[in-house]
């Protein structure tokens, strides 16, 4: 079924609204690692009102934002066992996890943010979330996603080879590690949170990043060149743990499914509606930038995509779904 069919899934769930409170009360918690101002966090507690609104008042979600409840292994090991019932993800731990997720960090498989909502927003896409039971013991409601990958340096990136030796910041997954050691840079996992300062005291060199958190976290203050290169996408996952949805009603499913659907939707079409602007903002800013495309890093990608696509066979079907996508 594809999971982001969220109008009818809406309709539907207001319909059950009513069934739903004779449902077992319940106060739900959902973590995530972004700051309070990110898409991400106030489509969270946008969520935790729509689910308090529908369920008439019987449900409510917590949410923790900004790595409250660990980062994301931890809070994947919460979930797990339970003890933590929701959560935004980025799709980097589940790829850890689950190799078949990596396929979607594929450098150059989608050519920009609506490329790339497209993707998520497909059965292909929604084929993977049907891995995530048996594979890491969650249940995927649907994707979200933040802006492509760009980096930004201390020093200027002209070429490939001046990345070689760079200490270059990543989120941890070994999707993006693979890219980055092929490119000659140093990957180095850091905390978002811990970004700004790493920068500042000369801890790492380059950090890969999107617009959208340079802008918000003011990360351009400690780096001054940008290579613009879009040369993955960002997705993220809304999961509810398997031991929890198991002790869940029908009703109380399907309606937090729908709901939570409805608002990863949400932050699709936001970070749609609103990449223009901020790459607007980012090359008005005093930055030393170059525009980097796929022949830029064509000796990384070989590399990558021979590692790759055997260890996620669901590259290929992806690959072709995009492509249908392109045209």
């Amino acid at each position: 079924m594809n999971r982001l069919k969220t109008l009818t899934l809406a309709v539907a769930a207001t319909a059950l609204a009513a069934s739903s409170l004779n449902a077992q009360a319940r106060d739900f918690r959902l973590g995530l690692i972004t700051p309070p101002q990110h898409m991400w966090s106030t489509e969270a507690e946008a969520f935790a009102e729509t689910l308090h609104e529908r369920s008439g008042g019987e449900h409510s979600v917590s949410v923790f934002p900004a790595q409250q409840l660990g980062n994301e292994a931890q809070m994947v090991q919460q979930l797990q066992t339970g003890a933590l019932d929701m959560a935004f993800l980025t799709i980097a731990e589940i790829s850890n996890r689950i190799p078949d997720f990596g396929a979607l960090y594929a450098p150059y498989l989608v050519d920009d943010v609506d490329h790339a909502a497209r993707l998520l927003r497909s059965d292909a896409a929604g084929e993977l979330l049907d891995l995530m039971p048996a594979g890491v013991g969650l249940v995927g409601m649907g994707y979200g996603m933040v802006g492509m990958r760009q980096v930004l340096s201390r020093d200027p990136i002209e070429s490939m080879d001046d990345m070689r030796g760079q200490r270059l910041r990543i989120t941890p997954f070994e999707p993006i590690r693979d890219f980055y050691t092929a490119t000659g840079a140093a990957p180095a996992p850091l905390p978002l949170l811990e970004v700004y300062d790493a920068l500042a005291n000369g801890q790492v060199d380059a950090i890969d990043m999107d617009f959208d958190s340079i802008l918000i976290l003011k990360f351009y203050e400690q780096a001054d060149n940008l290579l613009i290169s879009n040369h993955m996408m960002f997705p993220m996952v809304g999961v509810v743990s398997g031991r929890v949805w198991r002790e869940l009603s029908a009703e109380d499913q399907a309606l937090i499914e729908s709901t939570m659907a409805e608002h990863l939707e949400n932050v699709l079409s936001g970070f749609q509606a609103m990449d223009a602007a901020q790459e607007e903002e980012i090359r008005g800013l005093d930055l030393n930038i170059v525009e980097a495309d796929a022949e830029f890093f064509s000796e990384a990608i070989a590399e990558w995509e021979a590692t790759w696509a055997e260890k996620a066979p669901m590259l290929e079907a992806l690959r072709e779904e995009a492509e249908r996508l392109r045209q």
